[in-house]
């Protein structure tokens, strides 16, 4: 480490250091550099201080300890500070104190779902605390670093307004009052913008609406795949209410035109409307944006909002209104929302005026909001199916350079996925791309394998709020026993997904469920997730008892809800373990009918008026005799597998499989073990070898193998764990079907 002197009338200290890249996911691009003890005292400053770095361009950032063992020489900087500083990994830079003055205002750039999506509220916040210079690039990902940083409320937020994307989008600095390097501050105004801002601001109590008028849109409602008929609707719609009322009022109906978009997050509502709108003047306002603030200041922003649209005329949009105008069931009515709603039904009793409203969860509304005067319509969104996924591709990637892909093998790797979940996979496939071009000095080009390599990245938002099995990449092929189990599994789950054309030329709906009954630790949830690895399904798993709850009501909408996530991402498998806790006989609780009614709703699912579509069900236990008997009638989990414990040729396959990674000394004759280990089941021979290792490591912790002495003494500790008892009785039930 070397200190510099620059030249001036007051001379700073200066020191010359080595840029390396910081791979800490804590300190993953949140403009935090990692600076040794001894250089921040040569600097002459303290922890968490501002310094200025200086390579091809300067830049800022906070200081911070470098974690023990990093050499003296060097400063840990992430990529995007890196990028600012204009250097690479191991090229010099020079730090040294800087000045840093609290923003008044801060203007930024970015992507169109970013700046039409996050409000200036959560932008302030997920940009608070960073150090800035115009021109910078900055990512929302909030410092949450420091002694003066509370953590932040944005998070939220972010993955409510841009989905998963929020996490990897990079915004660039456009402007800041004062110049030079400035920090983002409770006060600071915060907002969208090309230009440099001069003007002092305060936070804002009330939401603005956004107005715009006939434009050029991003999207046109050609590229609305899978939409069409719901656009061609809504343009019919506003033509007659808006610029046709005559005929309406000719027939003795009202022109008055309030409708409800839904379906679920990131599918494309606001899209679907700004694209038809484009023609119009549109107002829009965010919900959870005004939702947020006090309930005097919602007032106010729905009354300015609907005061615009009422002058001018044209389209009042609110996004996310579930969050403005939430279902009161089960509280009291705010008197608020009683307000708002009479702001709202005088916009939609305006000549001249259409309201809509988007939501993802319409259950969720206060259902005032569906009164004949206000919404009286709505549209439905679903999510995309294999073939409009494609064709979303083809939109997100018709200007992207790139050699031949095949849409088609991504499209069927994405069950579930949103079109802003696949504006997401682009974009971390073009990351991929980039880095790639960065690297070999080559001219850009995404190829199939940036696309593939970011499906393994990418979670779709149908189930980012939501526990799923580990998938990993063992297939059926992979699962050595278990034949009339893997059979039962292709015929109802995986046939129905790659062979449609022929269910529906026989004539015949495919299976609708499976119950897998055997003695615990015999693989039932492992063959799950081979199925869901072959068939590329989303799995959404749940035990029986968790979704039991004591308050009337909840445990039906927890199924229903569980339900629904299985819809929005299929194809899916719903995987129902010690389904017996969850769907026991009616008529022998006695819980006040809690577990009655939770069958009943489970059989509704199943059956019901409103069928599954590319979802199964797949329910297991060790007590099949406890289950509800219409539960497993045809139409409903109508294939019942025995899953048999495993024989010795089946314990031989599961020690060897179970052996890949354990170096096992050449006296340990798996063949010879599996013959001897009647009664154990799957788990248990999978145990046994875990501990056999463990009693290696107790031997010598330097120890180089498994030896059959530590195998021997291992079956001391690791027992039979079936029942002779239950396999008879389970045996029996199976031969009783």
């Amino acid at each position: 480490m070397t200190e510099l002197q620059t030249t001036g009338e007051v001379p700073h200290r200066q020191l010359a250091l080595t840029a390396r890249l910081n791979t800490s996911a804590l300190d993953s691009r949140r403009g935090v550099v990692r600076l040794h003890p001894e250089a921040i005292a040569a600097l002459g400053i303290r922890e968490w201080d501002a310094v200025s770095l200086t390579g091809s361009r300067t830049t800022s950032a906070v200081a911070a300890e470098a974690p023990a063992g990093v050499p003296a020489g060097t400063a840990l900087l992430d990529d995007v500070t890196l990028s600012n500083a204009g250097l690479r990994e191991d090229a010099t830079v020079l730090v040294a104190p800087v000045t840093v003055y609290g923003a008044r205002s801060v203007t930024l750039s970015g992507s169109r779902l970013a700046s039409q999506s996050i409000s200036p509220a959560t932008l302030r916040q997920a940009l608070l605390g960073k150090v800035m210079t115009v021109g910078d690039t900055v990512s929302l990902l909030p410092r949450e670093l420091g002694p003066d940083i509370p953590a932040s409320r944005a998070t939220a937020a972010l993955a409510s307004s841009v989905g998963i994307t929020w996490t990897s989008e990079l915004l660039t600095v456009t402007g800041t009052d004062p110049a030079g390097p400035v920090s983002v501050q409770p006060n600071s105004s915060v907002t969208w913008g090309s230009g440099s801002a001069s003007a002092p601001a305060s936070t804002p109590s009330t939401a603005q609406a956004v107005v715009t008028g006939p434009s050029q849109p991003e999207l046109s409602v050609a590229d609305l795949k899978g939409a069409q008929a719901q656009a061609e609707r809504l343009t019919e719609w506003l033509k007659l209410a808006l610029d046709q009322p005559e005929l309406l009022e000719t027939l003795g109906a009202t022109a008055n035109l309030g409708v409800l978009v839904s379906g679920p997050a990131g599918v494309g509502k606001a899209a679907l409307v700004r694209a038809v709108c484009a023609e119009r003047r549109l107002v829009e306002l965010d919900g959870p944006e005004v939702g947020s603030l006090r309930a005097e200041d919602r007032l106010s922003s729905v009354a300015s909002a609907v005061s615009t649209v009422r002058d001018g005329g044209g389209v009042l949009l609110i996004t996310d209104v579930d969050a403005l105008l939430p279902d009161t069931a089960d509280r009291p009515a705010e008197p608020v929302a009683t307000l708002i709603l009479a702001e709202l039904r005088n916009a939609v009793a305006t000549r001249g005026v259409a309201f809509v409203a988007t939501s993802q969860q319409p259950d969720g509304i206060d259902p005032r909001l569906r009164a004949p005067d206000l919404c009286d319509r709505e549209l439905g969104l679903s999510l995309p199916d294999g073939t409009i996924r494609r064709q979303l591709l083809e939109v997100l990637l018709r200007d992207v350079p790139a050699d031949d892909l095949d849409l088609d093998e991504v499209a069927q790797r994405t069950p579930g996925f949103v079109v802003a979940d696949l504006a997401a996979l682009v974009r971390e496939a073009a990351l991929r791309a980039a880095s790639r071009a960065s690297a070999d000095g080559e001219p850009p080009r995404l190829t199939q394998d940036d696309l593939m390599g970011a499906t393994s990245v990418i979670r779709p938002l149908s189930r980012s709020a939501t526990e799923e099995v580990s998938v990993g990449s063992v297939t059926l092929e992979d699962v050595g026993d278990m034949v009339d189990t893997k059979q039962a599994l292709t015929e109802a789950v995986l046939w129905p997904l790659q062979h449609p054309d022929t269910f529906q030329r026989l004539g015949v709906a495919p299976p609708r469920g499976v119950l897998l009954y055997g003695p615990p630790g015999c693989g039932k949830t492992f063959v799950v997730r081979a199925l869901a690895s072959s068939g590329r399904l989303s799995v959404h798993a749940v035990k029986g008892a968790e979704l039991m709850d004591k308050w009337v009501g909840s445990s039906e909408k927890a199924v229903r809800e569980l339900f629904r996530r299985a819809r929005d991402s299929a194809p899916s498998l719903v995987f129902l373990d010690e389904i017996d806790a969850l769907a026991p006989r009616r008529g022998q609780s006695f819980d006040s009918g809690v577990t009655d009614r939770v069958v009943a709703a489970l059989l509704t699912e199943l059956d019901g008026i409103d069928p599954l579509r590319d979802v199964v069900v797949l329910g297991a236990t060790n007590r099949p005799d406890l289950i509800d008997p219409a539960l497993l009638r045809p139409g409903r989990l109508e294939k019942l597998v025995f899953v048999e414990p495993p024989d010795a040729q089946a314990r031989r396959d599961i020690l060897r499989t179970a052996g890949k990674s354990i170096p096992l000394a050449p006296d340990v004759d798996l063949d010879a073990l599996a013959g001897e280990l009647d009664g154990y089941s799957a788990a248990d021979c999978v145990a046994l070898l875990r501990e056999a290792a463990l009693t290696a490591m107790r031997r010598s912790i330097d120890a180089a193998d498994v030896t059959a002495d530590d195998v021997a003494a291992a079956r001391e500790n690791v027992r039979p764990s079936l029942n002779p008892a239950q396999v008879d009785s389970l045996r029996a039930f199976s031969a009783a079907r």
